[in-house]
Formats: C-alpha cells, sequence, structure tokens
C-alpha cells in the first residue's frame, strides 16, 4: 500500500532573513573570546575559528569583518 499523500500544497519555507545585528555582535565577541584563548599565530587560524563559531549565520563580507577585527586585537 502506499503511503498517503495530502492534497494539501506544502507551506512555504520561511524566507531568510538578515543576520540580526545583536547575534552578529556576540558571534563577533564569542570569536574574539576563542581566539585570546587560543592565542593563535596567523589569520588562517583565526579564520578558522570564526569559521567554526559564526557557522554560515553571517554572509562573506561581515566574515572578513570579523576576521579582520579578532586579528588586529589578536595578533598583535
Amino acid at each position: 500500500m502506499h503511503p498517503h499523500h495530502s492534497s494539501r500544497p506544502a507551506l512555504p519555507l520561511p524566507a531568510s532573513r538578515p543576520c540580526d545585528t545583536d547575534r552578529v555582535r556576540y558571534l563577533h565577541l564569542v570569536a574574539a573570546a576563542r581566539a585570546s584563548a587560543v592565542r593563535p599565530a596567523s589569520r588562517q587560524q583565526i579564520a578558522d575559528i570564526v569559521r567554526v563559531t559564526v557557522d554560515d549565520e553571517v554572509d562573506t563580507s561581515t566574515f572578513r569583518a570579523i576576521v579582520s577585527d579578532v586579528a588586529t586585537d589578536t595578533l598583535r
């Protein structure tokens, strides 16, 4: 017997909304704290920390801005 298929149309997926600025600020602080604790030696290591922290929640330009800011503070 075949599974029953509803005649109702599927509900549309919610539109992706722009990343909330408070969320970006929070992710930035978490990435900075992690980088400070690890004390990375290169910009690539910082980018890896930020990538894990933001987990696709921000766009590319925001990602780069966070990496740049954390690198400036961490690689002094």
